[in-house]
């Protein structure tokens, strides 16, 4: 059987106001630490010759330009807030270069929101302009794409339904405050997991700090990194603090496993 690099790229780590924060003044927001600079979340998978994202967020272009992505072969939606979902416009970008329509996934929700916010790319009776070429895929389970199993994770963000994604050993799961016990299951021998770490204290749409360490160990992944992170968390001060197995996400951070 032939072995595949499966190689992540955490393209951002922040939150939605992305940090530093605009017009403040905090410590973290006027640090100048490369792991304080973060921009709003997002993922490449990148797998033989196809690259995937999750995620456009705000920052996709800028993200894009930084890590050099020059394609991508379809895009997974964890849920359609606009921090996630508003740089689906540089995706056109891309169709220029490939010429080709780009798949979207998502739950069915999440692609109705996208169709009804974006009516423009799908309003068929609107004359053909430079806009992306995206073709709708809604997705309830495991789904096999350029020879890669994802699998949707069901999660809460608050009273919102989002989903995580799992491929080979890896799980991205951000933006959410409830992980059921049937999408555990779905969570077990992990080696890195990237979950959602807001900042340290309460929120009622999203772990903090002390809750996603507690999810961490009950994941038991080898290695777990934080996500999401507000202007509250300052990397270099605060990852130190952190107990063993468990780091803060940074933007460009990178992981390659062999996948069968």
């Amino acid at each position: 059987m032939q072995t595949e690099t499966l190689k992540i790229t955490i393209l951002g780590s922040g939150t939605s106001t992305g940090i530093p924060v605009v017009g403040c003044r905090c410590a973290t927001c006027l640090s100048d630490h490369p792991h304080n600079q973060r921009t709003r979340c997002s993922a490449l998978l990148s797998y033989g010759k196809y690259n995937i994202l999750i995620d456009t967020s705000t920052d996709l272009r800028q993200q894009a330009l930084r890590e050099d992505i020059r394609h991508i072969d379809a895009v997974f939606y964890t849920h359609s807030h606009a921090d996630h979902l508003h740089g689906i416009d540089d995706l056109r970008g891309f169709n220029l270069h490939s010429r080709k329509r780009i798949p979207i996934y998502g739950s069915e929700q999440t692609l109705a929101t996208i169709r009804t916010s974006f009516s423009y790319i799908f309003d068929k009776s609107e004359p053909a302009s430079y806009i992306p070429r995206l073709e709708l895929h809604p997705i309830t389970e495991v789904t096999e794409l350029f020879g890669l199993k994802i699998i949707p994770i069901a999660m809460q963000h608050g009273q919102m339904d989002t989903f995580g994604y799992r491929c080979g050993p890896f799980a991205y799961l951000t933006d959410c405050n409830v992980i059921p016990p049937s999408s555990l299951e779905h969570l077990e021998g992990l080696e890195v997991l990237i979950l959602d770490g807001l900042r340290f204290t309460p929120h009622s749409t999203h772990f903090n700090i002390p809750q996603a360490i507690e999810m961490a160990q009950k994941i038991g992944a080898k290695q777990t990194l934080l996500t999401h992170l507000s202007h509250e968390v300052d990397h270099p001060v605060h990852d130190q603090q952190l107990p063993d197995g468990v780091n803060l996400a940074y933007d460009g951070q990178q992981f390659n496993f062999s996948i069968n």
